[in-house]
C-alpha cells in the first residue's frame, strides 16, 4: 500500500510513525522542530489520516507498508520513530527485516501482549450519527457521553472531515472496530533484534513497566531506554523539548 507522507527538512533521513486513530500531524512540532537537520518524512498509517483504507489492519500488514515507503523513496540507514502502535510497527519492521540497515525509536510501547482497551473510545466513536451531524460541536456532545476528557476528544475528532454531504470518517473506523485486537498484539518472544534501539517511555505511564523493561532488553540486544519526567502516554506533545533532545542524542551517538 502507498502510504500518504508529508516531508520537511534536508539532510539524514527520519522517518515519524504515529499511533492508532491518530495521522502524520500529530507529530509535526516533533517533525518540524528535527527537520532543522534531518530530512523528516512523516507517514498516515493505513486506515488512519489521508493514507488508503483497507480491510486488513495488522502489524505484519503495517510492516510490509512501511518496507514499501523506505523501498520507493530510497531512504538509506534511516531513524525509524514509532509512538505506541506505530512502535509495534516499526519492531514488526525491524523483525521481518533484520538485514535492512537502519535506527529505531519506540515511543512509549513495549513488545509484550496489551489487553484491549479501547472499547469504550470505539463505542463512541461509533455512537456518533455521522449522517445527522451538522458541526463538530454536535459530535463532541455526543462523545462526551463516553470519554470525559475534552482533549482526548478534540484528538479523536480531529479524524471527521467535512465531505460534500456533511461529515464523513478520516479513520476506517469499521475495520479499527472489527480488528481491535490486532493492535494487542505482542512480538513474538523468541525474536532477538540487534540493530540499535531506543525506547522512551512517558514516567507517569503505565505503558513501559519495570517487567517490561526486562523483555525489551532480552529481545533487543543493542537498546537504551530512556524515560521523561513529568511525560504520560503523549510524551512527543507533554515534553516536546526533552523529547526532540533524546532523538538528536541517539541520533549523534548512533552514527
Amino acid at each position: 500500500m502507498k502510504l500518504f507522507y508529508r516531508e520537511i527538512g534536508e539532510g539524514k533521513p527520519i522517518v515519524l510513525i504515529h499511533g492508532l486513530f491518530g495521522a502524520s500531524d500529530n507529530l509535526f512540532s516533533a517533525g518540524k522542530a528535527l527537520a532543522e537537520d534531518y530530512k523528516v518524512y512523516l507517514l498516515d498509517q493505513r486506515n488512519h489520516g489521508s493514507s488508503p483504507h483497507s480491510d486488513e489492519h495488522t502489524y505484519a500488514a503495517m510492516a510490509n507498508d512501511l518496507k514499501e515507503f523506505l523501498e520507493s523513496n530510497n531512504l538509506e540507514n534511516p531513524l525509524i520513530i514509532g509512538h505506541s502502535m506505530g512502535g509495534k510497527a516499526v519492531m514488526k519492521f525491524a523483525a521481518d527485516n533484520p538485514d535492512f540497515e537502519a535506527r529505531y525509536v519506540v515511543m512509549d510501547i513495549s513488545p509484550r501482549f496489551y489487553n484491549r482497551h479501547h472499547d469504550q473510545i470505539l463505542d463512541g466513536l461509533n455512537s456518533i450519527k455521522i449522517d445527522e451531524i451538522s458541526s463538530r460541536q454536535d459530535a463532541d456532545k455526543q462523545l462526551s457521553d463516553y470519554v470525559q476528557e475534552l482533549g482526548v476528544r478534540q484528538f479523536l475528532l480531529k479524524n471527521l472531515e467535512r465531505s460534500d454531504s456533511g461529515f464523513q470518517w478520516k479513520i476506517n473506523l469499521k475495520v479499527i472496530t472489527e480488528q481491535i485486537e490486532n493492535i494487542g498484539e505482542g512480538l513474538d518472544e523468541d525474536i532477538q533484534i540487534d540493530r540499535p534501539f531506543l525506547f522512551i517511555k512517558g514516567n507517569n505511564s503505565n505503558y513501559i513497566r519495570e517487567e517490561d523493561e526486562k523483555l525489551i532488553r532480552k529481545q533487543f540486544t543493542n537498546v537504551e531506554i530512556k524515560g521523561l519526567e513529568g511525560a504520560g502516554h503523549w510524551l512527543h506533545a507533554e515534553k516536546p523539548k526533552e523529547f526532540v533532545e533524546l532523538i538528536r542524542d541517539f541520533m549523534k551517538s548512533s552514527e
